[in-house]
C-alpha cells in the first residue's frame, strides 16, 4: 500500500513533467510478471498508466519492420507504458521454437541496442526487467494452474513447450543478455521464486529510478448539492431493469 501510494504520486508527476516512460517486463513463462503488473496498475489511473501486451503478429504485421508494432505502443508525454513481453520476443520464444530465422536473430541482436539507443535520445526513460525462476518453482506454478480451472486458461501451448526446453531458454537469454544489458540501457533481475517479495522489490527499484516529487492534487472543497427541483417527478421505479439480486 505504501509503494502504491508512492505509485501515484509517481503517475502525477510522470503527467505533470511530461515524461515518457517505458517499461519491459520479460522472464520466464509463470515468473510473475503478470502480478508485478498488476500490483503496479491498480492503484494508478489507466489514462496515464498503460500496459502493453499484444498477441502473435499477424500476416501483415510479420511482413513489417520488426519492431513497428511496437513503436505504435510506445509512451506519449505524460505517459507510462507497461510492456508485458516485447520486442525481446524474438530473442526467446522466437529463437527457442524456430518463428524465426537465424538471419533475423542475428540482425534483432545487432538492432535492439541501436533501436534502444534511440528511444532514449528521444527522451523515453527505458527500464528493463527479467523475472527469473527457478525450474523448480516454475514447474510447482505451472501445476497449480492446471489444478485451478480458473488460472488453466494461463497455460498455453508455448508454456507447455517451454518446459521441455528449460536449457534451450536459458542459453537463449543468456545470448540475448550478452548483447543487450548495455550501461545506457540495462537489464534489471528480479528474484521471483518468492512473488510477493518480487513484487515489492521490482515496484520499489521502478520507483527509484526517477527522481519525482509529490505533485498529488490537493483535498477539493466538494460544493453542495443542488436543491431539489419540486417539478421534477422521478419515473416509476417499475419501469426499470434492474439487475437481479443473487445474495
Amino acid at each position: 500500500m505504501r509503494l502504491q501510494t508512492e505509485l501515484v504520486k509517481l503517475a502525477a508527476w510522470v503527467k505533470g513533467k511530461g515524461l515518457k516512460v517505458a517499461v519491459l517486463f520479460e522472464g520466464r513463462d509463470a515468473a510473475g510478471k503478470g502480478g508485478a503488473i498488476k500490483r503496479i496498475t491498480e492503484a494508478v489511473s489507466p489514462r496515464l498508466c498503460q500496459v502493453v501486451a499484444l498477441s502473435a503478429p499477424s500476416e501483415r504485421e510479420r511482413t513489417q519492420w520488426y519492431f513497428q508494432r511496437y513503436v505504435a505502443h510506445l509512451p506519449a508525454a505524460g505517459e507510462i507504458a507497461l510492456f508485458d513481453r516485447s520486442w525481446y520476443n524474438r530473442a526467446g520464444v522466437e529463437r527457442v521454437m524456430g518463428f524465426c530465422t537465424d538471419e533475423e536473430y542475428q540482425e534483432f541482436l545487432r538492432t535492439a541496442p541501436e533501436f534502444e539507443r534511440m528511444l532514449i535520445r528521444s527522451g523515453i526513460i527505458l527500464i528493463k526487467y527479467w523475472f527469473s525462476v527457478s525450474d523448480e518453482e516454475q514447474e510447482r506454478r505451472f501445476e497449480a494452474r492446471n489444478r485451478n480451472p480458473i488460472k488453466r486458461w494461463k497455460l498455453s501451448p508455448m508454456d507447455l513447450e517451454s518446459r521441455k526446453r528449460w536449457f534451450d531458454y536459458s542459453r537463449a537469454k543468456d545470448e540475448m543478455f550478452k548483447h543487450t544489458d548495455l550501461d545506457d540501457s540495462p537489464w534489471y533481475m528480479v528474484e521471483a521464486d518468492d512473488k510477493r517479495r518480487a513484487r515489492l522489490n521490482c515496484i520499489s527499484h521502478f520507483l527509484s529510478q526517477i527522481d519525482y516529487q509529490d505533485l498529488t492534487p490537493v483535498e477539493l472543497t466538494l460544493p453542495d448539492p443542488q436543491e431539489p427541483d419540486p417539478a421534477y417527478v422521478r419515473p416509476p421505479i417499475e419501469s426499470m431493469r434492474f439487475v437481479p439480486n443473487v445474495r
